[in-house]
């Protein structure tokens, strides 16, 4: 793989650095759900971490149009960043929620769904990590993120459905609703970037 594809490194090193910048910002809201301490300090602390991942952004938007010759498509650098991004901007609404909503914790759901996104994550991260190496395989990283989004998936559909058949307040079913969906949202950005992934493995074998 990529045996014969002009080196420009550069890429790969930025999709790394927005990939553990990403993580960086999932673990942070990991950690909030299982230590809800000072939500408006770690909500901030999330909001620092994706004020860089737009800059990482904005560095590979523009080395993409300063390169003639890129390592892979043009429209999967393109996507590859935007879906990283993607998955932090969510990362960072989700925090920023819990403060706008004024909710005195996090539901066990929660913190499962902030775990469940954390893994996907590093599963994402990992397959990063094998862009321009030789006869790298991301097939086990995205079939595992794949798995993530589908638990996800299930446990909010579940959370949701509880919802409806236990909580009498209408304003903490809307809330809940919103939040228990933006998680499973998350995992389905990680799951943009398996599939992006995944695209660019079969384009270069």
């Amino acid at each position: 793989m990529f045996s014969f594809i002009p080196r420009e490194e550069a890429f790969f090193d930025l999709f790394q650095k927005a990939a553990h910048n990403m993580i960086e910002g999932s673990l942070l809201l990991k950690l909030m759900m299982e230590d809800f301490q000072n939500p408006l300090e770690q909500a901030r602390h999330i909001k620092d971490i994706e004020h860089i991942g737009d800059g990482i952004t904005h560095d590979i938007a523009r080395r993409l149009n300063q390169t003639f010759i890129t390592p892979i498509d043009r429209e999967d650098i393109h996507g590859l960043a935007s879906a990283l991004d993607d998955i932090l901007d969510i990362v960072e609404e989700i925090a920023d929620r819990f403060v706008v909503f004024k909710l005195a914790r996090p539901t066990p759901t929660a913190v499962k769904l902030a775990n469940i996104l954390y893994d996907s994550g590093v599963a994402v991260g990992t397959g990063i990590d094998q862009l321009g190496k030789p006869h790298s395989d991301v097939t086990e990283y995205c079939v595992l993120v794949n798995s993530l989004e589908n638990e996800a998936d299930r446990v909010t559909r579940d959370a949701i459905s509880t919802l409806f058949e236990e909580e009498k307040d209408p304003i903490a079913v809307i809330k809940w609703k919103e939040i228990y969906e933006n998680f499973e949202e998350g995992t389905d950005r990680c799951e943009d970037v398996a599939n992006i992934l995944e695209r660019i493995a079969l384009k270069n074998i």
